[in-house]
């Protein structure tokens, strides 16, 4: 598998518990409904889908288009059962727009998208190359799209935005941004919308390696229903392998900011996390880490874990390894994709690479008997399945999945330029 870097911060580290996982227990099929290609219409989909309250599916590629600065497209279903594809909107970095979307989109009650770039905007930040933005997609009736900078980042406040925004109820979003900030290290942002038009925005939180605080957040954030914003640091903390942390908002103004995990670099942690998080029904955290784990074989930082937070009476969290990934021809290997629950408390995800190909694989978990079940694996030799999942996946209304992959298919790019696939259970 031959993986592509995020924007010069590639992460790699390590650590955790071995579970009993099973391979084909329940039959699935996987379609590719799309296949990326080298040109205008984007290439190399890094990101997770959303869907709209019709049906169609938007997704970004961190390529292609006319300024191969990457697009925002629409994948609409036709009445025989496929798929067509559209670009929504080019990035243009001449104009000052957006320019490499790594993250995926969220979709307002209006059908309005809302993104990130990892660079563009501002032409002054970064040596011209831009420092990244959040942007808004709105639908203007007639098939076309009007898009909207609501920021540019400068560096000081923030330097690329690698993950997806939220809102809050109150029509706030929220945000991190990899680097940048006052020491460098990166931030959480939040974004409000102002009364005559405009956003303007806030530095929650600074990262600061030199307190051993985490560094390096390339996930978005989630809310607890209280307010409360969660994420992970891909590195930093006590053990320099990444954080979990929470931030609250005081009474008098400002963020206060609590670590509740350090990952530890001893092979039995995870180590490295790379994904967003996900409450369980009891408020239970879950999320990836992208190495770590006691199975060895991938790396010599392991092949990654899913793990679980608990609260604590006393308001600490305990962290336990729900699942290692192991180096057996069969498991998948580094997860770098946040996971999603089905109605039944089953976990699902995805890993950049293991499986029977080592092109990686969709895989299914129950957190309370740990095990663990790999629903696809994919196998771009003839160049007809994707490769290399980065992204989370998705449910319709009928139990199906739907993902992306950021390799593989029958695109033209040197290792396929990645699909959108559909598994059905």
């Amino acid at each position: 598998m031959n993986e592509r870097p995020y924007v010069g911060l590639k992460a790699a580290l390590a650590i955790l518990t071995v579970i009993v996982f099973v391979v084909g227990a329940n039959a699935a099929t996987e379609t590719v409904l799309y296949n990326f290609r080298l040109g205008t219409g984007g290439s190399y989909p890094y990101a997770s889908l959303v869907f709209d309250a019709a049906g169609n599916l938007y997704g970004t590629t961190e390529e292609g288009g006319i300024y191969d600065q990457g697009v925002v497209f629409e994948l609409t279903l036709k009445a025989d059962g496929g798929w067509t594809k559209k670009v929504v909107h080019m990035f243009n970095p001449n104009a000052r727009d957006g320019a490499l979307p790594y993250a995926g989109l969220i979709i307002d009650k209006v059908g309005d998208l809302y993104g990130t770039t990892a660079l563009g905007g501002d032409l002054a930040c970064n040596e011209g190359f831009g420092c990244g933005i959040v942007f808004e997609l709105t639908p203007k009736g007639n098939g076309d799209w009007k898009e909207t900078v609501l920021y540019r980042f400068n560096g000081a406040n923030g330097f690329q935005p690698l993950g997806n925004v939220v809102f809050d109820g109150a029509g706030n979003l929220y945000g991190t941004t990899a680097v940048g900030g006052a020491y460098g290290d990166g931030t959480v942002f939040e974004l409000m919308p102002k009364a005559g038009g405009g956003w303007t925005e806030r530095v929650l939180h600074n990262f600061d390696r030199g307190t051993n605080d985490g560094v390096s957040p390339y996930a978005g954030v989630i809310l607890d229903s209280t307010g409360n914003l969660y994420g992970t640091t891909v590195g930093g903390g006590t053990y320099d392998w990444g954080t979990v942390f929470e931030l609250t908002p005081k009474a008098g103004g400002g963020w206060k900011e609590k670590i509740l995990h350090n990952f530890n670099n001893n092979h039995k942690d995870g180590a490295a996390p790379q994904a967003s998080l996900v409450f369980d029904a009891l408020g239970n955290l879950y999320g990836t880490t992208r190495v770590g784990g006691s199975a060895g074989g991938c790396s010599t930082e392991g092949c990654g874990t899913v793990f679980e937070l608990t609260p604590e009476a006393d308001g600490g969290w305990t962290e336990k390894v729900v699942h290692t990934f192991r180096f057996n021809g069969t498991d998948g290997h580094f997860p770098t994709a946040s996971l999603i629950f089905d109605a039944s408390d089953n976990l699902y995800g995805t890993t950049l690479a293991g499986g029977t190909h080592n092109d990686g694989t969709a895989f299914e978990l129950t957190p309370k008997t740990g095990v663990e079940e790999v629903l696809h694996s994919f196998d771009p030799r003839n160049h007809l399945d994707g490769a290399g999942p980065t992204a989370s996946l998705i449910f319709d209304a009928s139990g199906n999945l739907y993902g992306t992959t950021s390799e593989g298919g029958t695109g033209t790019c040197k290792y396929g330029c990645g699909t959108v696939f559909e598994i059905t259970p």
